[in-house]
């Protein structure tokens, strides 16, 4: 069984940015906040084999900071599949190039979180806030689907 974490990146102001979306990074708040939930996951003990990034900036940023306090970085690599518009068959094609990973944390966006998780679920209304991390279980590899086993916000994590 595989175990996925979907991380959705932590606060990145819109309106506070000029640049390219791209490469809007977190906000210093965002940062701050960002090492206190990676503290929080850390004690959760995820047993990550593997942490997949999106490369725009928030993300990666996002994903540094988780892989800097669980002392984890050479398990971290960017992924352009995590880019806007993930979905369940982006997910499908990464899994098939990590089989032996059971434990996987996706660093990455909304609304494509919510939906692939949807969509794995069979259904419902899922929403990943900023900060927010969803583990779902993966039941079957065929017709790729799974169970969510929880959803923690991001005012849980930073705790």
């Amino acid at each position: 069984m595989t175990r996925l974490y979907f991380l959705r990146h932590g606060l990145a102001d819109r309106s506070a940015w000029n640049g390219d979306d791209y490469s809007r990074p977190l906000t210093p708040r965002g940062k701050e906040r960002m090492v206190r939930e990676a503290r929080m996951i850390a004690k959760l003990d995820l047993g990550l084999d593997i942490i997949l990034t999106s490369p725009l900036a928030r993300a990666l940023q996002t994903a540094e900071i988780v892989a800097d306090v669980l002392d984890a970085h050479e398990l971290l690599i960017e992924d352009d599949r995590i880019e806007p518009g993930f979905d369940a068959y982006a997910l499908a094609d990464i899994l098939e190039d990590y089989p032996e990973a059971e434990s996987v944390m996706l660093v990455g966006h909304e609304p494509d979180f919510s939906l692939t998780i949807e969509r794995l679920i069979g259904g419902g209304t899922i929403v990943c806030k900023k900060g927010s991390l969803a583990r779902v279980d993966l039941t079957g590899m065929g017709a790729i689907s799974g169970e969510l086993v929880w959803l923690i916000p991001p005012k849980v994590l930073v705790k």
